[in-house]
């Protein structure tokens, strides 16, 4: 890989989180938009995301911890999309951040996470918060040293220690103030004191937005052809090189490095290889863009998917999903969709819907976008005219948009 291969800088913060006898423990990872010590971005779950794209596939996981856990912030929003699942228990533990309300749906996505085999970290803890329902899932809880008095360090240790959850001391400036947070029964310390956050650079390849397309035809597709994905990577070197950081990375701890794409797909397996795909191309391709785009993108594909049964084409429910999903490129890639499609080896009859041609996947299209844009006359229209009850379609679009919302998770 040379170095004209590579596009822009990224950039991770990390931060050691120590142990009792001032090891390393594991690191905080933090977002940084460039080599200035702070966080400038205010889209928590964009910070996150790129956190996450930018540790596991272009700085690495091994540069950045070098086998240690990591601590990685998680908002309400990517907690209940369960986007911890993409990422290896062993490896991530998920810290829930301090303005993150503890409500049902909230303490419900915190125990899936627990159940799936996660640690979870409280973040910002003060004596107030001793009685909240987060206190019985989570593992380990930071208290802000600077954000507490000494009373209060004090007063919650014993109340962690009794309750068998581990304290973690952040913020610590002061020799005093690691003694004295040791003493009263904390176990992880973190701080200036120790070191400040260090920032690791890397480089973001630039995929082609066509290997992107390629790939989302081929990942849909009900049966995952791995030579046509190893074709299709192979011709974009970003996408090869993704692919082989990711699998060689601390995250699966093989022994033997794999150095081919076709022995890397073959050893992911369809559930990973939608994993990686999700995580790397959804958020890629949609990059500049409203976030609302790709939603409706997947939700308009899902609709399509769900309807071919009721429309009478239940062998076509793939092509349908492919469907919807194009149906926003023209926006998402700023190019007629004229030209994008004549690029794409997709069926015809999704090109001739998406042209504006009459025909049954068209028909199908014609139902969703009337239903979506409210024209309720041509919407009944549609519907009759393909067989479908109204119902039918209200009840599928609540799914859809549910569905869309969770398949979002590292997209946004």
């Amino acid at each position: 890989m040379t170095q004209t291969d590579l596009g822009q800088s990224v950039f991770v913060a990390r931060q050691p989180i120590l142990d009792g006898g001032q090891g390393t423990h594991a690191y905080e990872l933090l977002f940084r938009s460039g080599l200035e010590n702070r966080c400038n971005m205010v889209d928590g779950d964009a910070a996150t995301l790129d956190v996450i794209a930018h540790t596991f596939m272009e700085i690495g996981l091994d540069e950045l911890t070098a086998g240690k856990p990591c601590f990685i912030n998680f908002t309400r929003k990517l907690l209940l999309e369960r986007t911890p699942l993409l990422l290896p228990p062993d490896v991530v533990t998920v810290e829930i951040l301090e303005d993150i309300e503890p409500d049902a749906e909230v303490i419900q996505a915190c125990k899936d996470l627990k159940a799936a085999g996660y640690t979870l970290a409280l973040d910002d803890f003060v004596l107030a918060d001793c009685g909240s329902p987060f206190l019985d899932i989570a593992s380990i809880v930071k208290v802000d040293f600077m954000g507490t008095t000494p009373d209060e360090w004090t007063a919650i240790g014993k109340d962690l220690t009794a309750r068998g959850i581990r304290g973690l001391a952040e913020k610590v400036e002061t020799q005093e103030e690691f003694e004295t947070s040791r003493d009263v029964g904390y176990s992880y310390f973190q701080g200036y004191f120790f070191s400040k956050p260090v920032i690791k650079e890397g480089k973001a390849l630039s995929p082609t937005s066509m290997g992107y397309l390629r790939l989302l035809q081929e990942v849909h597709k009900p049966e995952l052809s791995l030579t046509k994905l190893e074709e299709t990577i192979k011709q974009d070197p970003s996408l090869a090189y993704r692919l082989l950081k990711f699998i060689n990375s601390a995250w699966f701890g093989l022994r033997t490095e794999i150095e081919s794409i076709r022995h890397a797909l073959v050893w992911l397996g369809p559930p990973q290889i939608r994993k990686w795909f999700a995580l790397v191309s959804l958020r890629g391709m949609a990059a500049g863009k409203p976030n609302e785009l790709m939603i409706q993108a997947l939700t308009r594909a899902r609709m399509a998917e769900e309807l071919a049964d009721a429309a009478g084409m239940p062998e076509k429910a793939c092509d349908l999903f492919l469907m919807g999903m194009f149906s926003v490129l023209d926006a998402l890639l700023d190019q007629a969709m004229t030209e994008i499609l004549e690029k794409l080896p997709i069926s015809p009859q999704i090109k001739s819907a998406l042209l504006g041609d009459s025909g049954p996947f068209r028909n199908v299209y014609d139902l969703v976008l009337a239903f979506e844009q409210g024209q309720w006359l041509a919407f009944s229209a549609c519907a009759a005219g393909l067989g479908v009850p109204e119902e039918t379609v209200q009840t599928v679009f609540t799914k859809a948009a549910s569905w869309a919302a969770n398949a979002f998770d590292l997209s946004a």
